[in-house]
């Protein structure tokens, strides 16, 4: 039996993690790195690994540094079978599809620019993405065990992180030799109203896990809403708009719960204005509708009793291409979501162009931000911004709302793994270097690896 690493590795995204066993390769996870020319290049490096010999692909969730690379790992010769939770198989197509289309979108851009790169050929067209969606095969509920294949079963694992999240434990049997081996993929906050809080084993012999926040605690929930609520209305008081770059799955969700929420409670204004500008994010709600038995009880409830949790006064759609342009015509009074939210492309971009400049505008980030991202460059208070060849001046306020976090802080990951009986040993994934040296040295009575770029470990 064989562990090998090949993607968020000492960094944050592009996880994919293979396990060997009686004859069998099972990859779990396949994303896309992100954070600039670095992270293309990175995409469209060999695996690491032969994707003709994988025999399945187990996906932890949707997002897309965790199922990115799936339209490409079919393009270079997978044929096995894709298993994850309904919810994530939905949305994993419109991530997958939605990324096809800026992959062609980019190279398009390349081709008619005046330096043509290697870059003008897309890492995969919305063909091999449509191509994908044939190799989903068998769909995973939770704590009920799949036999991926002879010697090996599978338990998807509630991970409290999106919508279908999983962590997920293998169970793995060779020569008479028994391994248990958890994946966390992400790992969500506890006590938040739209998921369950995150599920683990009684026991495991090897986890594997995420340590994005591993160094620092997150704000409290509670006073992050809050938080939330006073920059909206401080924004309005100057006249200006409040751009927020969300992540399209979940964050787009949880926000316009907590704008309802604001509304109904009499901390914001019913007559807001509320542009929800991400085709995606659009469809990725009308999904997050269609799978109520994956919320905590707080929003279940609002299902069954017929009240849509993410429907509010003021709320537009805009998926059209001129409604989005339109938007920058409003001056002040307007809350404008838009992805990407580590701002690295998408419509966000324009309404940064628009509203950055402005004092009496806003930019709220309520999510994980990776190096090298245009994100990271305003919370890391730059003054000024390259956006689409033109340098921008930083006058908008920016904030920074960690509470939002999908992503479980330092006292909860600690808590989630020491819930896990017998842990000998511990591979720390998907988190930055520094972040993961501190993490490591707040683990007890197991041994820690943090692996590097396709490093093998025999378990």
């Amino acid at each position: 039996m064989r562990l090998s690493f090949h993607g968020a590795d000492r960094s944050v995204t592009g996880s994919c993690h293979l396990i060997e066993c009686s004859g069998k390769k099972i990859l779990i996870d396949c994303g896309l790195y992100q954070g600039g020319r670095e992270a293309d290049e990175s995409n469209a490096k060999p695996f690491g690994f032969d994707p003709k010999d994988i025999h399945c692909v187990l996906l932890t969730h949707a997002h897309l540094d965790h199922c990115g690379r799936l339209p490409l790992l079919s393009k270079r010769g997978f044929k096995g079978e894709i298993i994850t939770t309904s919810a994530s198989r939905e949305l994993a197509k419109l991530v997958m599809i939605d990324s096809a289309h800026i992959q062609e979108e980019e190279a398009r851009k390349q081709m008619h620019g005046h330096h043509r790169r290697h870059t003008d050929t897309p890492l995969y067209s919305l063909l091999d993405a449509f191509n994908t969606l044939d190799l989903f095969g068998r769909t995973a509920s939770y704590n009920q065990a799949i036999e991926v294949a002879p010697g090996i079963r599978a338990t998807f694992m509630d991970a409290g992180h999106i919508l279908g999240s999983a962590s997920i434990f293998l169970e793995m049997e060779e020569a008479g030799r028994k391994r248990s081996v958890f994946f966390s993929g992400d790992l969500g906050n506890s006590g938040r109203p739209l998921l369950r809080d995150p599920v683990t084993p009684a026991s495991a012999d090897v986890v594997v896990m995420e340590t994005t926040y591993g160094d620092r605690l997150h704000k409290p929930f509670k006073p992050s809403v809050e938080e939330f609520y006073e920059a909206v209305t401080d924004t309005f008081k100057r006249g200006g708009n409040v751009v927020i770059p969300t992540f399209a799955l979940e964050r787009a969700q949880e926000i316009l719960y907590f704008l309802k929420e604001g509304m109904e409670l009499g901390k914001l204004s019913r007559s807001i204005q509320v542009f929800l500008d991400s085709p995606m994010a659009i469809s990725a709600t009308e999904i997050f509708k269609r799978h109520p038995e994956c919320y905590g009880e707080e929003t279940a409830m609002l299902f069954r009793e017929g009240r849509d949790p993410f429907h509010l006064p003021g709320l537009h759609f805009t998926r059209e291409s001129t409604e989005s342009m339109a938007i920058n015509q409003i001056g002040g009074g307007a809350i404008i979501m838009a992805g990407s939210g580590m701002c690295t492309g998408g419509r966000i971009k324009h309404h940064l162009k628009h509203n950055l400049a402005r004092h009496d505008s806003s930019v709220v980030f309520v999510g994980f931000a990776a190096t090298g991202t245009l994100a990271r460059q305003l919370i890391d208070g730059e003054k000024s911004v390259r956006i689409f060849g033109e340098e921008i001046d930083v006058r908008a306020k920016i904030h920074t709302i960690n509470g939002f976090s999908a992503h479980a802080d330092q006292a909860e990951l600690l808590a989630w793994h020491g819930k896990i009986q017998g842990v000998s040993e511990t591979f720390l994934v998907h988190g930055e270097e520094l972040t993961m040296n501190n993490f490591a040295a707040l683990l007890k009575n197991t041994r820690v690896e943090m692996p590097r770029l396709d490093q093998v470990f025999e378990l």
